[in-house]
């Protein structure tokens, strides 16, 4: 496919080789805005805002995905296969499912679960369990060591569902997954199949079990322990 497609119309060599990705727009923005230097918009199809400027002399990216496995499913290919992003790291939000963990604390999704059927396109009409960049995933731990963030490496359930009647939290709980989300399970796979580099680095904004949960603009602003985490191995 040619670039511009039909999802991103920025132009070849506008993005760097790593590209942070959150889920929200406005996240994408507080990033860039906050972290970034001589930063410009290299992307804004459908709000979806993208920019490359920055961090420490050293080019990135930031680009919202949307919500849900569809969503990051198309960015993440598209930036991988016709832009030549080399990785991507997921910045975003998850719910508690663990014990060991708390609102506000951070996870890295070192594998991702799933009840979607994301992976039937690559030949697996079973479940599969995708895994994260080694080399992205060490980097991680390292940086948030060096900045005092305590992050927690361990398996996250991608859910295909945000209302979901069938509850499986207590079945994944007792499997030891740490929390559930909704995107790192195509951006394994895509990064997989495209033989590039993928992370998920989450924070905790709600406790499903109760009901504590943190507002939409402290979400947006306030999660920056990830955000830096990313930045500081981009």
């Amino acid at each position: 496919m040619p670039i511009p497609t039909a999802h991103i119309n920025a132009k070849a060599g506008d993005f760097a080789p790593t590209v942070l990705m959150p889920g929200d727009p406005l996240r994408a923005k507080f990033i860039t805005d906050t972290y970034l230097t001589d930063a410009r918009l290299v992307n804004n199809v459908r709000g979806v805002q993208g920019y490359t400027g920055l961090y420490k002399g050293k080019p990135v990216s930031v680009m919202a995905s949307g919500m849900g496995i569809p969503s990051i499913g198309i960015y993440s290919y598209e930036l991988f296969n016709f832009y030549g992003v080399e990785n991507i790291i997921r910045v975003g939000t998850a719910g508690m499912l663990s014990e060991r963990l708390k609102v506000r604390d951070v996870v890295i999704g070192m594998s991702a679960y799933t009840n979607s059927n994301y992976g039937a396109q690559f030949g697996f009409q079973g479940n599969m369990a995708p895994c994260c960049s080694y080399e992205l995933l060490s980097k991680a731990v390292e940086a948030a060591k060096k900045l005092g963030v305590h992050a927690v490496p361990g398996a996250v359930y991608s859910s295909d569902v945000f209302y979901d009647v069938s509850m499986p939290g207590k079945k994944l709980k007792q499997l030891g997954v740490l929390a559930v989300e909704m995107e790192a399970f195509a951006l394994y796979l895509n990064a997989a199949q495209a033989g590039k580099q993928a992370l998920a680095i989450c924070t905790i904004s709600d406790n499903p079990f109760t009901g504590e949960e943190l507002s939409a603009e402290e979400r947006q602003n306030s999660f920056t322990q990830m955000m830096e985490i990313a930045l500081e191995i981009a």
